[in-house]
Parts: C-alpha cells; sequence; structure tokens
C-alpha cells in the first residue's frame, strides 16, 4: 500500500509541474517582448534653436544639411547657467553626438561635457577651423576654443568621423 501512494504522490508532483509550466508559458505569451532597441523619440528643436540664437551671447551652432539619419533626441537652452547650449543626436550608427556650447569658464565646460576626458594633443581641420580632440572612457569630443566669447564641443560615445561629420554641418545663422 505504501508504494502506491509514493507513486501517486510522484504522478500529483509531476502534474503541478507541468500545469505551473504550462501557465508560465501561457502568460509568457501575453506579455508584450520588445525586440532590438527601444524607439527613442525625435525632438523638434527649431523654437529652442531660435530661442537661444535671439538670447546667447554668442553665435549659436546648429547642424545644417545632416542626413534624416541622424536623429535629435534631446535639446536645451539655459541662459541663466553660462548660456549653455545643448543638441543631442542619435548617430546613423547608433550611437550619441551632442553639440554643447557655453559661455562660461572653458576649462570647466570642457571637463564637465567631454566626461573627464583627456586632451589628445592631435587636432583636426574641419570646415576651416582647427578641433582639438580629447578621448575619455565615457566620452570622446572634439573641442573648439577659438570662437570668441564661446567654447563648442561636439562630443558622445561617436567615433571621431561621426562626430566630425556633425562639426563640419554646424552653422551659427
Amino acid at each position: 500500500m505504501a508504494g502506491n501512494s509514493m507513486q501517486k504522490t510522484a504522478r500529483d508532483m509531476v502534474l503541478s509541474l507541468a500545469l505551473i509550466v504550462l501557465a508560465a508559458g501561457v502568460v509568457w505569451l501575453f506579455i508584450p517582448h520588445t525586440d532590438g532597441e527601444p524607439e527613442i523619440k525625435r525632438v523638434d528643436y527649431r523654437v529652442d534653436l531660435l530661442t537661444a540664437r535671439r538670447a546667447a551671447s554668442y553665435p549659436v551652432a546648429a547642424p545644417e544639411g545632416l542626413p534624416e539619419t541622424w536623429k535629435p533626441t534631446s535639446v536645451r537652452y539655459r541662459g541663466a547657467e553660462d548660456e549653455a547650449w545643448h543638441l543631442g543626436f542619435r548617430t546613423p550608427e547608433g550611437e550619441y553626438a551632442a553639440v554643447e556650447q557655453s559661455a562660461g569658464k572653458r576649462r570647466n565646460f570642457i571637463e564637465d561635457k567631454t566626461q573627464r576626458a583627456e586632451e589628445t594633443g592631435a587636432t583636426q581641420r574641419i570646415d576651416g577651423k582647427t578641433w582639438t580632440r580629447y578621448e575619455g572612457e565615457q566620452y570622446d569630443a572634439l573641442v573648439l576654443e577659438d570662437t570668441p566669447g564661446s567654447t563648442t564641443v561636439v562630443t558622445g560615445t561617436a567615433s571621431f568621423a561621426e562626430m566630425a561629420k556633425l562639426a563640419e554641418a554646424l552653422r551659427t545663422e
């Protein structure tokens, strides 16, 4: 008699386990799954750009003519905070690149916006201007320091080639 109850207990455990697996499978089927990366919304930065250009004491830069594969994702202008302009993009390669400008102290601004990247000493001519390369653990950057009254930084996780493309598209008009 004891053997029969052992078989019944084992059979009940197997049936219970099968029922739990079946229930978990049904729940999994009805929960939405995202394939790939989440959708990042494109922002329209035209109004913010016009506002910044009217308010800033320096010529505010924004790209013109970038392909649609460059997706603007963030924008802000903070006049009270050293007239800081920010315009962030998702690049065609899926990386992050941003244009940062400020009338504040150059060293502090560069250190902050490049995530403490170090100056490499290498320079790059882009659209007739000399940009200095910075390399860091989190961000790399191209820095334009010879603009009167402001500092311009193109920074992010993007490659130097993509950052150069963004820097080349910058216009202040």
